[in-house]
């Protein structure tokens, strides 16, 4: 079953988090004790939540680190079906009827 385009986490935390609660990239990036360049990377689009920032959303938005890391995979997943033929792999064994029919 293909998904369909999941949010980036970052337009997660603009978009549930930071713009109803009138708190500024800078302001959130203090609390986190992380630099304003990398939580706007990461609310624009072009940066990836990583374990310790996952872990940092937890404490800062009351979340769990894990649905973060949840979010950054389903959309990093996402990504890479856009464009099965980049990504160069050789099946080693034939498919079996199971994995076919789960496709």
């Amino acid at each position: 079953m293909k998904m369909h385009n999941p949010p980036h986490p970052g337009e997660i935390i603009k978009g549930l988090w930071l713009d109803p609660a009138d708190v500024s990239i800078t302001e959130a990036a203090q609390a986190m004790a992380i630099s304003r360049k990398t939580l706007s990377k990461i609310v624009n689009g072009r940066g990836r939540v990583t374990p310790e920032i996952a872990v940092r959303l937890s404490v800062a938005l009351g979340s769990s680190a894990e649905s973060w890391l949840g979010h950054q995979a389903t959309y990093d997943l996402w990504e890479l079906e856009q464009h099965p033929d980049n990504v160069r792999i050789v099946p080693l064994f034939a498919p079996t009827s199971a994995a076919v029919a789960s496709s």
